[in-house]
């Protein structure tokens, strides 16, 4: 395949090496020629300099022979502009833009996305994604991160594993003996800053981040068995009143009627600004590092402090103050990956990541075969895949211990229909099957190659 990633920040960066990886002809276009050069001598694939927008860049970068493109440079603009060319002069197939402002998201303007006006296949939004991410992990106490796949059918979560877990030191495959009826499958683990595929014979130690997968039902339980039985919040306070922390707001007005929720902004006529567009939630105006500010939020009885604000060190200070203060859980939303990479030490509960989000979202677009869903763990842990089988599927009328899969590849749950199986080695996935799985980076074509019929491309 052939794709054209515009713009080279974080997130064009983070996509073009994973379709590099899985040697897939990448070209990158950015409009910052020292930056262009430096991706050249770094990377394994075609960096040129100029706008995306120009046509005669975008012929420069092979456009005319392109599968995809894939538009994220910081300008809504540009990336429109730069589908928009690559369908009207060069009949590339699969168009992808990152699109910021909410002006262009209205639901008024919709029209604008048609096929014959802007020819988008798929816009992303990120403040949107990351605001839906923020509230599934609000839903979901001792998370640090949680997907819903499969309909909603089947959970992904991320948790840490703490002194009270009752399951420390215990060989996974005794999982199934302690907890009988609970659909629940360990599918990787993080220990030291290492992912560890694990094999039934693999223990959990106190420190690990563990990614398992469970039924929705049994998920409560599911929590409980790594040592997790929070409750829910129902105070909650957001920091930053931006469009993330606005949305994110709006979501929870009109999704979770039981939480008590504060926003905190610094900016008066932004403040205003939001204040009249909810009509539960209490603004408060100032800087949430100021300390009046601080006792005014009563944060000892918050459940959740969400930091969005658009600096990493003000969602850290904020998060850590509200702890200190007696915040029962802080989630902040972090961009440098300097910081994520300490947080763990610093007692915040859980980070989002715009551009793991974004990424995901994107991947999602990327995937060959039969695949439903692409989520990339954070720090490039693995993916978790969703896959539909078909008749011609090679995983289709086999019993898993036929299939072989390689190491680095588990299956963590299948639904067929409204029935949810766990994985056992008699397992026999049929068509039409939804199969959710993790895989390691260098897995995941091999994945495709499963789902994959013929040469048609999703």
């Amino acid at each position: 395949m052939q794709v054209i990633v515009c713009g080279a920040g974080q997130v064009g960066l983070t996509i073009a090496r994973h379709l590099a990886a899985e040697n897939n002809r990448v070209t990158v276009i950015d409009k910052a020629p020292e930056l262009i050069q430096k991706i050249g001598e770094a990377e394994d694939f075609r960096a040129i300099a100029g706008f995306a927008s120009h046509p005669d860049v975008l012929e420069r970068a092979g456009a005319r022979d392109a599968d995809m493109i894939v538009a994220v440079t910081y300008s809504d603009e540009v990336n429109m502009i730069a589908c928009k060319i690559a369908h009207a002069l060069f009949d590339v197939p699969v168009k992808i833009a990152r699109v910021r402002a909410q002006a262009y998201l209205d639901p008024q303007w919709s029209k604008l996305f048609a096929h014959d006006q802007m020819p988008i296949d798929v816009s992303i939004s990120p403040e949107i994604e990351v605001a839906r991410a923020i509230r599934q992990r609000l839903r979901v106490p001792g998370a640090f991160d949680t997907l819903s796949l499969a309909g909603g059918r089947v959970r992904a979560i991320g948790t840490r594993i703490e002194a009270n877990c009752p399951i420390v030191s215990t060989p996974l495959r005794q999982l199934t003996a302690l907890f009988p009826d609970l659909h629940l499958i360990v599918v990787t683990i993080v220990r030291d800053g290492k992912t560890i595929v694990p094999t039934p014979d693999d223990v959990i130690l106190v420190g690990d981040e563990v990614y398992f997968i469970a039924e929705e039902s049994h998920l409560t339980r599911a929590l409980a068995a790594f040592g997790h039985e929070e409750p829910e919040a129902n105070r909650v306070v957001i920091v930053g009143g931006g469009n993330i922390g606005l949305y994110l707001a709006q979501e929870i007005e009109g999704k979770d009627s039981g939480i008590s929720l504060k926003i905190v902004e610094t900016g008066k006529d932004r403040a205003r600004h939001v204040a009249a567009l909810l009509g539960k939630t209490t603004v408060v105006q100032g800087d949430v590092l100021d300390s009046e500010i601080l006792d005014e939020l009563n944060l000892e009885r918050v459940d959740t402090l969400i930091t969005v604000t658009n600096h990493d060190e003000v969602n850290v200070l904020a998060s850590l103050l509200a702890k200190r203060r007696g915040c029962k859980r802080t989630i902040a939303l972090i961009n440098t990956l300097y910081y994520q990479t300490i947080i763990n030490t610093l007692g915040i509960d859980a980070v989002v990541s715009p551009r793991a989000i974004t990424v995901s979202t994107i991947l999602q677009h990327l995937r060959r075969g039969r695949i439903r869903a692409a989520h990339s763990l954070r720090d490039g842990v693995g993916e978790l895949l969703e896959a539909e089988a078909l008749d011609t599927s090679a995983i289709s009328g086999k019993r898993l211990e036929e299939i072989k899969l390689d190491r680095g590849i588990i299956i963590g749950a299948v639904v067929r229909g409204d029935e949810v199986l766990m994985p056992r080695g008699d397992t026999v996935i049929e068509a039409k099957d939804r199969v959710v799985l993790f895989a390691l980076p260098d897995q995941v074509r091999k994945v495709e190659k499963l789902f994959t019929v013929g040469l048609e491309f999703f």
